[in-house]
Parts: structure tokens; C-alpha cells; sequence
């Protein structure tokens, strides 16, 4: 019994990796056709996929994953994995009350939001997330 109990929690695991390898490889292919254009923040898609959700008083609360964006286009949200969760625990963060901070090459998108807020935020199951709407063309 523990072997097939092992055996489940594998398969979870892996159907995870898929579904974040899967939304990985979405966002950096939006990022590309994307390129140098600012979509939100002041920032390119690289640049926000690059940016850290940070608290004010600059402890890291999450990494940016994806962006999500409303049905005209418009980047209107971004998907992060809370940090230091286990299993991953991804939510979505509007755009809205974000502020961007940069130091040297590093750039934090800052929010009033806690950690203990991003962990009441509902959570986003990857493999039921739908495909994100790609970048309106210019």
C-alpha cells in the first residue's frame, strides 16, 4: 500500500512540474512576441517576468510566474508562486497598487499586500488555468 501511495503522490507531482513547465514556457513565448513593448509598470513582459512581488519593508513575498491579462489585452494581473510555499501555491495579484522599485539590474514590484494576504488570495490550480489571452497586436 505505501508503494502505490508513493506512486500517486509522484504522478501529482509530476502532473504539477508539467502544468508549471507548461505555464513557464507560455509566458516566456508571450514575453518573445511581445518583445520591447511596455505592458504594464513601465515595464516589458521580461521585465515583469523577472520581477519579485516584495513587501514594503522589502521582504520577498513571491516571484512573478505569468501575466494575465483582461479580454481587450491589457495586462490586468500577474500569476505568482508565493514564496517559500510547500506544495507551490500560485495566485493571481492585480496590477493596480503595484509599484516598481529598481536596483541596479533587479527589478521589485512592491505591494502593501503581507504574505499572510497573498495566502488568503484564492489559488490558482495551473492545470485547470486557461490559456492566456496573447498580447493585442500593435
Amino acid at each position: 500500500m505505501p508503494v502505490a501511495l508513493l506512486a500517486a503522490c509522484a504522478d501529482e507531482d509530476t502532473a504539477q512540474e508539467r502544468a508549471e513547465d507548461q505555464v513557464e514556457m507560455a509566458a516566456e513565448t508571450s514575453a518573445a512576441q511581445s518583445g520591447n513593448t511596455i505592458v504594464a509598470l513601465g515595464l516589458t513582459e521580461w521585465e515583469l517576468l523577472d520581477g519579485e512581488l516584495r513587501s514594503t519593508d522589502g521582504r520577498e513575498l513571491a516571484d512573478v510566474a505569468a501575466i494575465r491579462r483582461d479580454t481587450e489585452g491589457s495586462v490586468n494581473r500577474l500569476l505568482v508562486e508565493i514564496e517559500d510555499s510547500n506544495p507551490d501555491r500560485y495566485v493571481e495579484v492585480p496590477i493596480e497598487g503595484l509599484t516598481v522599485q529598481r536596483q541596479g539590474d533587479d527589478i521589485d514590484l512592491v505591494t502593501s499586500m503581507t504574505a499572510d494576504d497573498l495566502m488568503a488570495l484564492p489559488e490558482v490550480a495551473l492545470s485547470e488555468m486557461p490559456a492566456a489571452p496573447t498580447p493585442a497586436a500593435t
